[in-house]
Formats: structure tokens, sequence, C-alpha cells
């Protein structure tokens, strides 16, 4: 039982705790087209290592920097920007050897006393990461302060390995099948993209009734599409179809504050805790990271940010630091709040809110609205640029019936925001 669980460092229980490589160890010219893979955030978005497409050393590279390579059964960790991240190296990983980044550090535990996957799955728990981040420090990019030396400090729960291997058993289990529903996610957003692109971006109705071809659509969806193309500032668009600002399809398009130490300390027992979003809350493929979300006082997002309290079907677009990741509020986040990092846009009842958000992932937008990105200390958009950002609706009223079909595909529902475990 827990309770009756020993404890111990991680010193106790490792071969080694040890740093990335310095800075200037790793550029873009040293990658070649095959060798040693080198980890990066992108790996670490599960508990296992996600082998995805990579960047490699030359071998001989990767040996001068021996201290950074790591193996099957080693813990890597974010030890700056995305930080909190954990991943262990099964034994059914691609590769044998790798080298991490220079903004992770690892541990290789000793298996006679702790398992690879056990520490890691303790570091994914609120607990491991309270822990983990104790010493965090916010300013500039986030970091942890003194990684190693601090890691090596750390106490955890040390079960016997039988109990380890059962609890690991069980968390593998489910993490398999979040891995397949992760998987299936993708395959409908991929359908999902395809519709919008032919739809929205390339106008294959319009342009299938202007060459006199059956779009090949249900008589109410394809009525929608006109048989003829007009001139506009953002180049051809279907006849009767508008280029719009996103002012002009949105209620509300306003970000949110981080609440100061004062607004937080003020507070009695009563105060509930609400869901406060960043930007490292939210996953490049449009999840909300459940474990990622930190927490303010119900009373200060009743207060002070009551300008930023999220609505359903609200579309967040990070726009300080990391710009550009989106993703739809869901019911089951509610009630939330969101920090200055994070922009809320809220559509008005006519625009289906999975049209915006794809709208905003869609290349040509991005391009356009990322030209205007201030790179100071931290890169940022501002919520002018975002306003005046354009793109083409068709008339008032056809969005509905017109992505009926891709919303049908349940991947951006306004119910259907991914949570992370």
């Amino acid at each position: 039982m827990a309770s009756e669980w020993l404890s111990a460092s991680i010193q106790e229980v490792t071969e080694k705790v040890a740093m990335g490589p310095f800075g200037s160890s790793i550029k873009v010219e040293t990658f070649v087209p095959h060798g040693i893979p080198v980890i990066s955030g992108q790996h670490l978005r599960g508990t296992r290592l996600a082998d995805l497409d990579y960047n490699f050393l030359s071998q001989e590279h990767a040996n001068k920097l021996a201290s950074a390579n790591v193996r099957r059964g080693d813990v890597v960790f974010t030890h700056a920007g995305n930080i909190g991240q954990v991943a262990y190296i099964p034994t059914t990983s691609k590769y044998e050897r790798y080298v991490i980044s220079q903004r992770q550090f690892y541990l290789r535990p000793n298996t006679r006393k702790v398992l690879p996957e056990f520490i890691a799955y303790y570091f994914t728990s609120a607990d491991g990461q309270h822990k983990l981040l104790a010493n965090a420090s916010s300013s500039g990019v986030p970091s942890l302060a003194q990684p190693v030396s601090y890691l090596r400090t750390v106490e955890i729960p040390l079960p016997p390995l039988d109990e380890q291997h059962a609890i690991a058993q069980i968390l593998g289990t489910l993490d398999d099948k979040i891995e397949l529903n992760r998987r299936m996610n993708e395959t409908l957003e991929a359908m999902a993209r395809a519709f919008f692109k032919s739809w929205f971006v390339d106008f294959d109705p319009v342009r299938a009734k202007a060459e006199g071809r059956d779009p090949g659509l249900p008589k109410p969806v394809a009525d929608l599409f006109p048989d003829s193309f007009e001139e506009s500032e953002l180049g051809e668009i279907p006849r009767g179809w508008a280029v719009l600002p996103l002012s002009e399809i949105t209620t509300v398009i306003t970000k949110g504050t981080t609440p100061t130490q004062s607004d937080t300390s003020t507070r009695d027992a009563a105060d509930g805790e609400i869901n406060f979003v960043r930007v490292n809350a939210i996953g490049e493929d449009g999840a909300i990271l459940f474990e990622k979300l930190t927490t303010i006082p119900e009373s200060v997002h009743f207060g002070v940010l009551k300008r930023s309290v999220l609505q359903a079907s609200d579309v967040l677009y990070t726009i300080a630091g990391t710009i550009g990741r989106t993703a739809i509020v869901d019911k089951s986040l509610l009630p939330a709040n969101a920090n200055q990092a994070v922009a809320i846009i809220r559509p008005k009842h006519t625009i289906p809110a999975a049209f915006l958000l794809m709208t905003m992932r869609a290349p040509a937008f991005r391009e356009d609205l990322h030209s205007n990105i201030v790179h100071a200390v931290q890169a940022n958009l501002s919520l002018g640029v975002l306003s005046r950002a354009r793109t083409v609706v068709p008339p008032v009223g056809g969005l509905p019936l017109l992505f009926r079909p891709i919303a049908e595909l349940g991947v951006w529902a306004a119910d259907a925001t991914k949570p992370g475990r």
C-alpha cells in the first residue's frame, strides 16, 4: 500500500544524472542525413519517448558528446522552455542510442531499485510535477534552476519492484489506449483539413460548377457554392462571398492577464480554484493539456480577471513566446481563465468555432498574420493585428450548413477538445 512505501532521493536510486550538451555543440550545420538521433521537445510529448522525425548527428560528433548520450531505460527531462516534460526511453525504441538537446537533462536509474517507467509516471503526476517545478524560474524563458543538482535531492515514493511493475503495466495500458485515440484523431483531423482546404481554400466545388461539372455534393450544400469567381483583396474568391477581418466574425477578441501576488494572497478558505491556461497548456496538436494547467482563486477569476473568463467554443490562440498554438475551449475545461500570452476569440453564433480554428491554422492565414510578429525580448502578436487578420466567408447563415460535414467528423466540435491524460 502507498502508506507503507519507503521513499528515496533520486541520488539514491540512480546511476547517473547529467545535462545535455552546451548550446554551441549542436547546430543546424552539424546535422547529417543519417546517424545518431537528437531528442527534442516534440519527442517528449508523452510518458514514453515518441519516435517521430529526428535530426541526426554523425557518430563521431555524438561520441564527442558522450555525457549527453542516452539509451533505452534512461529518463529524459526538459529544463528550459517547455519545462515539466518527462519521458523514458522504452526497450522498444526505434534506436538504441540518442543524444539529448541543449534544453534537456536525464537520469539513468539503478533498475535494481527503481524502474524508468515508474520514475517517468511519477514525475508526470501532479505530485511529481509540483516537486519538479518547485525551483522553476518564470522570468524570461521558463527554466529549472540547477536542474541536475536539484533533481538529485528530490524525494520520490519507492514501492517494491513488483508493485512498480504493476503500476507501470496499468498506466502503460492506458497510455496505449491514449496513443490509439491520438492516432485516430490525427486521421480524422487530416480528413477535416482536406475538406476545409478543398472547400474554403481551393474552392473546388465552385471550380467544378464553373467548368460545368457536378461538385458531387448534396443539393443543400452544393447550392451554397456559386458557379463563378470574383476578384478581392485576397485574390479570386467565390462570387457573393466576402473578405472579412476577424473583428467582424467574432464578438470578443481579448487576452488574459497574469494575476499579481497581492491578487492571489487575499483569499478566504471558501475561495475555489479555477483552471488557468498558459501557453504550455496548449499542445501543438490543439489539445488542452490538463496536466499543465495551473489554478487561480475563484475571487480573482470573477474579479480582476473577469474580462478573460472563458466560455465553451472560445478559440484560444497563443500570441507571445510560442506563437500560433490554437485550441477550442471544451465544457470540461470550465470554469477557466487565461494569461496574457493567450488570445481569446469568441465567434459569432453564425460562425462555427471549428471554422475559425481551421481558418487560423491555414498556412496562408498564418503566414499573413505572423508577418506582423514583433520580435522584442519575447516575440509577440498584438490583438490589433489579430483583429484585422482577414479570411474568406460565405454569405451569412451558410457556414453552419457548409461546415456540418467537417464538424460531424467529431474532431473540433465544441465538446470535443482533446484533454490530456
